[in-house]
């Protein structure tokens, strides 16, 4: 049987979309609160704030003038191309009011990778920024979209409409003129209407355009809603947009939890602490660089952060080595995390408040409500208690499937509607569930399971390791022997003494088919937006015999294979 969540099942409206929902619908903050008191989105560089009456305000007069002005229908794609803006959740909610589809790209794509994206999403109409628009404009030409599709989100360039340009358009219709928000047909329900195509972090092959449906956004946020304390009203918004953590928890539940969204649009760790101390914010919602700054950056002990009462954490693992310093550095600070992905539209899991205490830190919660999860073995047999195996999720959170790619869906969702997550978890006898490693991702040694993160974790605490990561390298005996690349700390000694140091601790504290066979030395260690480390760019770079820097080889481990 599936473990199921303890959690009350949400209440889950079928028939309405997100705007309306969030806007218009009895629980909507702006139905329920004082207009004096309703919070926002605040631009913490500039102090711009829009709030969330002005929000609906500006997102009706967008969808107008897209409509009415430039033929925006249901199902056409709009891709954002911007850094962290106030003004993106207002386009992003007007084209998702009309039924339309948002397509968020990383805005530090080049010409050729948002080609790709837009092209993948089909995308008719582009928003960004001027600092991007050379990007957007040659990517946007190669994808067949016509210059006057192409608008800015912020800022002014001759020959371009921008944001005040098209809430003016809107504005001109009159309050009678305005386009009324998409209604369902009947028979139709917003688990089948697509809101958003996000492109999927995997670890192999092209990224995979995932589309996440009205109903997913709303289930995440009504599930994420019901464990969330109710003295959360402030937001750090510094993970990017168009990531699915910074979606749906910073542009979409803030609006449900009536909280302020602050919002970087550029980050800098002094920016961030400015931004934490001036707005007394509680909750910080990190990926895991940051937090790994935040115990080794020496600008963090020039802060009072007493006003921070818990950290969060997602996107990626954090090892328990850093747990620990966190809660060292902040000791009266608690601790949250969750788990999931883009294809589970963000948190499978999640701790509830009961649950922010450090011991629990190294787990990643709970299952939501309405959620339910198998352990499978290889041979797809249901594990108990105790028992690690991959990973299966359904619940009202897991998305539609990947836009184009019918073999990709069917890999990835089975015929009961349970997500294959690709990780192997453990669920323990509270229910917590621990996340032990990706399967694609175990190195096989001599035919046994060696997981990269135990190994990240144990280098983590070495005192000359500022960042590592650590993947699997052919060797003809064992089949794979794990090699770490080593970022080390600044000042510290000459790169061979590091090297054999670092084997030699692996050698004491683990088991021999756990030994690392080689260091190499790194300036850094590739990652995408969220923090997940891409172990393809490692892992092909070694195919392809490319050194980053030194390579420091354990001649213990070479000489016992001989």
């Amino acid at each position: 049987m599936p473990f199921k969540s303890t959690q009350p099942d949400i209440n889950l409206p079928k028939t309405t979309t997100i705007w309306t929902w969030l806007f218009n619908s009895p629980s909507s903050p702006l139905n329920t609160t004082n207009p004096t008191n309703l919070a926002g989105y605040t631009n913490v560089h500039t102090t711009e704030r829009i709030s969330y009456q002005d929000v609906k305000t500006h997102t009706t007069h967008l969808s107008t003038a897209l409509v009415k002005n430039f033929d925006l229908r249901k199902g056409d794609t709009v891709a954002l191309f911007s850094p962290n803006t106030i003004w993106y959740p207002v386009a992003m909610l007007a084209v998702t009011r009309v039924a339309g589809i948002i397509s968020g790209a990383s805005p530090a794509y080049n010409v050729e990778e948002m080609t790709y994206a837009l092209k993948t999403a089909k995308a008719k109409f582009l928003m960004t920024v001027p600092g991007s628009l050379d990007v957007a404009l040659a990517a946007a030409e190669r994808a067949g979209i016509k210059r006057d599709r192409v608008f800015l989100l912020e800022g002014e360039k001759d020959g371009f409409v921008n944001m005040r340009g098209l809430l003016e358009m809107g504005r001109r219709y009159g309050e009678e003129g305005q386009v009324e928000a998409y209604e369902l047909c009947e028979g139709e329900r917003n688990k089948d209407l697509c809101a958003f195509l996000s492109f999927s972090s995997g670890t192999t092959g092209l990224p995979k355009a995932v589309m996440i449906s009205h109903q997913n956004v709303i289930a995440q946020c009504l599930q994420i809603q019901q464990i969330t304390p109710s003295t959360h009203k402030k937001v750090l918004a510094v993970l990017p947009s168009f990531h699915i953590t910074g979606l749906v928890h910073a542009l979409h539940l803030p609006i449900l939890l009536n909280a302020e969204v602050y919002m970087l649009s550029s980050f800098t760790m002094k920016s961030m602490l400015d931004t934490v101390v001036q707005y007394q914010i509680g909750e910080l919602l990190l990926v895991p660089p940051i937090l790994i700054r935040m115990v080794r950056d020496p600008i963090v002990q020039g802060y009072d952060l007493r006003c921070v009462k818990r950290f969060s954490s997602g996107a990626a693992p954090l090892s328990e080595e850093i747990l620990g310093l966190l809660e060292k550095r902040f000791p009266w600070t608690g601790f949250k995390q969750g788990y999931g992905m883009t294809e589970s539209c963000s948190c499978i899991t999640a701790h509830e408040p009961e649950r922010y205490a450090y011991k629990y830190a190294h787990k990643v919660g709970s299952i939501c409500a309405s959620t339910e999860v198998k352990i499978v073995d290889e041979d797809g047999k249901e594990l108990g208690v105790g028992e690690p195996g991959e990973l299966l999720a359904r619940g009202p959170q897991v998305v539609m499937g990947y836009l184009g790619n019918e073999e990709a869906t069917r890999r990835t969702f089975d015929s009961e509607g349970f997500l294959h997550t690709g990780d192997q978890a453990v669920v323990d006898g509270e229910g917590m569930v621990t996340i032990t490693d990706r399967i694609k991702e175990m190195i096989k040694v001599k035919g046994i399971g060696v997981a990269p993160a135990e190994l990240e974790d144990l280098l983590l605490g070495h005192e000359d390791v500022e960042d590592v990561a650590v993947l699997g390298v052919e060797d003809e005996y064992a089949g794979e022997k794990p090699k770490a690349f080593v970022v080390k700390k600044k000042g510290k000694g000459d790169d061979g003494v590091v090297g054999r140091d670092i084997l030699r601790y692996v050698r004491e504290k683990k088991v021999r088919h756990k030994w690392l066979v080689e260091v190499e030395f790194c300036e850094e260690i590739p990652k995408s937006a969220s923090g997940k480390i891409l172990r393809r760019l490692l892992r092909d770079k070694a195919r392809n015999g490319e050194r980053s820097g030194l390579v420091v080889r354990d001649d213990e481990s070479v000489r016992a294979k001989l």
